[in-house]
């Protein structure tokens, strides 16, 4: 009984997804311009990383351009994936007062998973490819053997790094429930704690590092990671073997996010309070 219900819940958000799918595909020109625009913002943001880098001969932070880009594509793939799959939950503040959660309510599936379904976008799809594109020359610039240790930095990194990000947007959306009107700040802080996840952690002060290395991992989605593959010792409160703990810090981020969650879900109280 337990599958058939199971079964009957995954054909359901199936549905859902495949509907938004051919509704984005519908309009071939919009689309395909919207992945153009993502393609160049990604381009942008990398070139942007390397003018910053290319300029300094020493490097920075103990990493040269090479390992920086590294760290960039680390930060920007996983970064573009959770957003493909639950960036659009920074909508639940337009939800809260159009009254749609309240509709979500009466669905006899989990809140968070019907938020996470409600939309996908494809051409996100155009960031990951350029984070993909980023990693292959970040890692052929830096002359890696992909051995079996640096490949399982590497998956480990991309799927931390992913869902850590993920869990970022799902506190940002609990915090909705208290803000309403907040979503600037909310996505101030993901979106910057993603540029942050793209810098050296070595270069923060000590205050940033204690809030974007301990309590919100950003140091842990790509910059150790990068001290890891590149066998560098690191600095400081960071040192380069932190990054074996990417999977337990990965679980602190989504603890907190779901207590989060689960906290301005009881605090909501309809549409109209």
């Amino acid at each position: 009984m337990a599958d058939t219900v199971l079964a009957g819940d995954l054909r359901a958000y199936r549905i859902v997804l495949g509907s938004r799918i051919r509704s984005q595909r519908a309009y071939r020109f919009g689309f395909r311009l919207d992945l153009v625009s993502s393609v160049l913002v990604g381009l942008v943001e990398l070139a942007e990383v390397l003018v910053v880098y290319a300029g300094l001969s020493r490097g920075l932070g103990g990493l040269d351009v090479a390992a920086v880009v590294l760290v960039f594509a680390l930060a920007d793939l996983g970064f573009s994936l959770a957003d493909m799959v639950v960036g659009h939950c920074d909508n639940l503040s337009t939800y809260i007062r159009a009254g749609t959660v309240d509709v979500f309510y009466l669905r006899p599936q989990p809140l968070l998973l019907q938020l996470v379904t409600s939309d996908i976008s494809l051409r996100r799809l155009a960031r990951v490819a350029v984070g993909l594109a980023a990693l292959v020359a970040g890692v052929a610039v830096n002359d890696l053997i992909l051995d079996a240790r640096t490949v399982v930095v590497l998956v480990m990194a991309v799927v931390c790094s992913t869902l850590t990000f993920a869990a970022m947007f799902v506190w940002a959306a609990g915090a909705q429930f208290f803000l309403v009107s907040g979503a600037e700040a909310t996505n101030a802080f993901v979106y910057g704690g993603r540029y942050a996840a793209s810098q050296p952690a070595s270069v923060w002060s000590r205050p940033l590092q204690a809030v974007f290395v301990f309590l919100f991992p950003m140091a842990f989605t790509a910059y150790l990671p990068t001290l890891l593959l590149l066998d560098l010792p690191g600095s400081g409160w960071v040192p380069g073997w932190l990054g074996w703990l990417s999977p337990v810090m990965t679980l602190w981020a989504w603890l907190m996010a779901l207590l989060g969650w689960r906290f301005g879900v009881r605090h909501y109280q309809g549409g109209g309070g």
